[in-house]
Formats: structure tokens, sequence, C-alpha cells
């Protein structure tokens, strides 16, 4: 089954880092997002990848295109011009780079990307974000609902205490330092779609998370799976910090490979 990855925004609120890289490659422990994403995936057993490409899409194509050697120990002869791999550690992924435009919104570049995915039940994601989803499950999931498309519900990290008083006496009567998500839920940004939600996606202007989302709700054709544990997106250099402190804590909840 196909990933399709979304990596062609700006990325304009993380910009202390985009201006010289595509969103997807900001690195967390030395390795760019989009690589933490992919191997989330893989650990799941989904190794073949869709993955939309536009503001700066070269930086992602050369990083592919030179991944074999630096996973690989190499002997090179530079008299003969030679380069024996000696061995390799390279996941076995099969990665499919695709120039979906650079001002093309989410939708759009879903749709385009239509005749690679066929007529398949496929997986889609933003190339920013991370969490300890099992995918399996979720395919599950959405394998046993009559939708075309399930999301992935999570309830984002709180970054605020929460209180309830009482406004006569104006006193606090509950308190809650940072409660995760203030109990609410949102997109999460890991879905399964049938094939079906190309008819609902027109243009390259089209964004996913609106008309195309909205009109298969209102057909009840839209389903939600919930996940209640780690879920952090990448939307700005807080976020990349957290993600990296994360990381060095030696405990990622995300590396579940």
């Amino acid at each position: 089954m196909k990933t399709v990855i979304l990596a062609g925004g700006f990325g304009t609120r993380l910009s202390e880092e985009t201006t010289v890289l595509p969103k997807p490659m900001v690195e967390i422990g030395g390795m760019p997002i989009l690589w933490h994403i992919m191997k989330m995936y893989s650990s799941h057993g989904f190794n073949e990848f869709i993955i939309c490409l536009g503001y700066k899409g070269y930086i992602i194509k050369e990083f592919f295109m030179n991944y074999y050697m630096m996973q690989s120990d190499m002997k090179i002869d530079l008299k003969d011009n030679s380069i024996e791999v000696l061995n390799n550690n390279v996941e076995p992924w099969k990665i499919t780079l695709v120039d979906t435009g650079q001002d093309t919104m989410t939708g759009g570049r879903i749709k385009r990307v239509q005749k690679y995915v066929e007529n398949e039940t496929f997986l889609l994601t933003y190339g920013d974000g991370v969490s300890d989803v099992d995918f399996n499950k979720l395919l599950e999931f959405h394998k046993a609902q009559d939708t075309y498309a399930t999301l992935t519900a999570v309830q984002p990290p709180g970054r605020y205490g929460a209180f309830n008083f009482d406004h006569e006496s104006d006193l606090i009567t509950n308190f809650r330092e940072k409660p995760r998500g203030d109990s609410a839920w949102i997109n999460g940004g890991f879905f399964v779609l049938e094939p079906e939600i190309f008819d609902y996606i027109e243009l390259d202007s089209s964004v996913w998370e609106r008309e195309p989302m909205e009109n298969l709700a209102k057909e009840n054709k839209l389903s939600a799976y919930k996940h209640d544990h780690f879920w952090q997106s990448m939307d700005s250099l807080r976020d990349k910090n957290v993600l990296e402190e994360i990381w060095d804590s030696g405990n990622p909840p995300w590396k579940t490979w």
C-alpha cells in the first residue's frame, strides 16, 4: 500500500529554518523530519512512498539520490574512478518524487499524484508531524467503516494552564496545568483514503482540509480514528525545539523502529 506525503509547502511559520530548506527537511536528531515520518510508516510494513514536492523540492530529490551512499560503507579508488559498496543499511523503500507545483494547495497536490496512487486504498500524511499511532490499527479501523476517508483524531499537547472559577466569588474551583487538547479533538494528519476522494478535488487551488473534507463529512463519508497517545506537529521553532528535546531524551515515542 502506498503512502502519500505532502512535502511541498513553504513552512512560513518556521522561517528560521525554511529560508534555506523545505520544511520536511528540517532536522530532528540530525535527520530530516521527513525521514522520521517514513521510518514510522516503514516500521509498520509500509515501504512505498509518493512524495509531493513543491517549495525547494530539489533538496528532497538530492537527499534521496544520495541516501544510498550516505548509508553505506564504501571503498573508493580514485585512480580507477571506481566505487565499491561494502555494505549498506538502507531501508527497503520505493520512493516516487513528484513535482506538484510551487503554489499548489494540499488538495491539488493530492489530485496531481492520482495516476501514481492508481485505483487503490492509500495512506496520506503531512511532512511535518510525528506520532506513535499504529498504522495497521488505523487501516483496520478504516476498513470497518463505510467511508471514503478516515482521519486520525488527536488531542494536541496543552500550552497553557486551564481552570474553572466561580463567577460570583471569583474563586478557582478547578485547575489543570496544560491539559492535553483542552478536551478538543483535532485532525492529526494521518489518513486512510479510498480513490473515490479524488472526485472531491477539482483544482490546484483546492485545499484538502476545506471543501473536499467538508463535503465528505456532509455525506457521512469521513470517519475519525481516535488516537490518545503521543502526537506532535512541527509548526514553529518552538515545536522543533520540543521535538529535539524529546529525541535527545533517548526515548522518543514516535521511534517505533
